[in-house]
């Protein structure tokens, strides 16, 4: 069955904002849980601009469900992942200059350095995930390096959908969901889970959710942004009912 890791990144942007206590991601942990998240996902960066060393400490401690630590792949984050230990680590590229991270990891370009992140992590029991573009080359880079999940980037996807007029059956958008589906099939037949994240909304989340073997979807921005007007809980609760309903439209003869 499908499932849903929820990034809570961006409560503690807004905590960041004032430099205070509030609103604290371990509480915004606890919500999306009990709205039927299946995961949490926060994302350490280098410069500490949200998410702090010590939130993911009090989740390691405080979270029932699984912990997944996106993180660029350096000495620092991977001595830090290995000391905490969460269930699932994602390597991702990260600017100090960008937004939101822009684009998958190049594991072609740097194939040694990575398959030695990769090696120290799964040496400490921790499940390796790389964010990667639906290249299937990066696929099969990272089967070499020893992932063990490809997220695929839906960015491009996301952003055709949002120039279409929101039209899933346009010919760009059905483009970008090909390539997915083709990088999904790649993954799967290289022993590796798909999961795939990246801009998914509300909108467009449906043709995402019924791919063929896809294990589990990341979504933070559009959830926590929802979670203004309605509550976390509730925008979690939502956000899950479209993917399950979507993914059982999709394995129906």
């Amino acid at each position: 069955m499908i499932e849903l890791g929820v990034n809570i990144d961006h409560v503690a942007t807004l905590r960041q904002a004032r430099r205070t206590w509030e609103p604290d991601p371990c509480w915004a942990a606890v919500e999306a849980h009990l709205g039927g998240a299946d995961g949490i996902t926060v994302h350490l960066r280098e410069d500490r601009r949200h998410i702090q060393d010590a939130d993911v400490r009090k989740l390691r401690e405080l979270t029932q469900i699984k912990l997944n630590l996106e993180m660029a792949a350096t000495d620092e984050m991977v001595g830090i992942a290995c000391d905490i230990k969460p269930e699932m680590a994602m390597f991702v590229p990260e600017g100090r200059h960008e937004v939101t991270t822009e684009g998958g990891l190049d594991i072609v370009s740097q194939e040694a350095r990575l398959k030695d992140a990769v090696a120290r992590l799964a040496d400490q029991g921790i499940i390796v995930s790389v964010f990667i573009d639906a290249e299937p080359a990066q696929v099969e880079a990272a089967a070499r390096i020893g992932a063990r999940v490809c997220e695929i980037h839906t960015g491009p996807y996301a952003h055709a959908f949002h120039a279409a007029g929101r039209d899933a059956e346009s010919p760009a958008v059905l483009a970008e969901i090909a390539k997915i589906a083709a990088a999904g099939e790649a993954i799967r037949g290289l022993g590796m889970r798909f999961n795939a994240g990246h801009a998914l909304n509300y909108y467009n989340i449906q043709p995402i959710a019924r791919l063929p073997g896809i294990r589990e979807l990341h979504i933070g921005h559009s959830i926590v942004s929802r979670a203004v007007f309605t509550g976390l809980r509730e925008a979690v609760r939502e956000m899950k009912r479209l993917m399950r309903e979507a993914a059982e439209r999709g394995v129906r003869p």
